[in-house]
């Protein structure tokens, strides 16, 4: 771009993140937005407001070819938000790009190979993680962000703080989980952190300023998982989706496995119910069931 066109496009990007601060949008969402709208800029190398209709129809047909639906998805919301709140035009996106609706049924793993797996898990950090994740239905990011203050052990919940959406919620914590947090925090005993940063020596751990790192996460459960001999296409999300599965197979009603995930809407966890009916039963007896199958693992 020219350097008066380049300077247009700044402004107008400076104001598209300004209103997504104003309009409460959380950090992710700022980003992902943001990035619609630098990368239809470099695609065309011109400031976007002066996009056709068949120049973005030309922008989201090379995307599709090099990028998932749920990317197309994303930048089709990012640039409606910039044109909507940013430029005040509107743009009337189904004539341009209509990504399709897909839901498809998650990978899970049995309560067996569930156990299997963790046993499999070489370093006590990684089992303890995978466990909290587990018995719990956290997500990779709640979990790792899990503080000291955060564990209520005279009513047997933790509260998660700041999750998917920027909401908090109470879940029950099993007393295995319990047992296995406490000796886990005993061997670094981080005064806020219940997952700090691994590397250096004890006292380095003890004043980590971060959480473990994502990337190590996943490696120690895709090793597992082939220690294991289990194909499957798992993450480290597919044990809440796990989780999830054997609360609705355990007779748990689907409305309080919804308050315990944490979704917005019934019709995500009513995903869950492809296996078997549920009956309403006491949810924190059932979650202590669960977690005691492993109680094995730390005997």
């Amino acid at each position: 771009m020219v350097p008066k066109e380049k300077s247009r496009f700044e402004t107008l990007y400076q104001s598209h993140l300004q209103a997504l601060k104003l309009q409460g949008k959380r950090p992710a969402t700022i980003d992902a937005y943001s990035r619609a709208v630098r990368r239809v800029t470099e695609f065309f190398d011109k400031c976007p407001d002066r996009l056709t209709q068949d120049e973005l129809k030309t922008y989201f047909a090379n995307l599709v070819k090099t990028h998932s639906w749920s990317t197309v998805r994303v930048d089709r919301i990012g640039l409606q938000f910039f044109w909507d709140h940013t430029l005040h035009r509107k743009w009337e996106w189904l004539r341009i790009v209509k990504p399709p609706r897909t839901r498809r049924i998650p990978n899970i793993l049995s309560v067996d190979e569930v156990v299997r797996v963790l046993s499999l898990i070489k370093k006590p950090r990684y089992q303890t993680f995978f466990l909290t994740i587990y018995s719990m239905g956290l997500r990779l990011g709640e979990c790792l962000a899990l503080q000291v203050g955060d564990i209520d052990s005279s009513h047997m919940r933790v509260h998660i703080r700041q999750g998917k959406g920027g909401k908090d919620r109470i879940v029950p914590l099993p007393k295995l989980t319990l047992e296995t947090l406490r000796k886990f925090w005993k061997t670094h005993r981080h005064p806020t952190l219940i997952f700090p940063n691994q590397l250096g020596s004890p006292e380095t751990i003890r004043a980590a300023m971060t959480h473990m790192d994502r990337g190590g996460v996943q490696e120690a459960l895709q090793a597992a998982l082939k220690d294991a001999k289990i194909a499957k296409h798992i993450t480290v999300h597919s044990l809440r989706h796990s989780f999830a599965t054997h609360l609705v197979e355990a007779g748990v009603h689907l409305r309080l496995i919804q308050d315990i995930l944490g979704h917005a809407s019934p019709t995500t966890t009513a995903m869950y119910a492809h296996l078997t009916e549920p009956t309403y039963q006491d949810r924190v007896k059932a979650i202590n069931d669960l977690a005691e199958r492993f109680r094995k693992i730390w005997v």
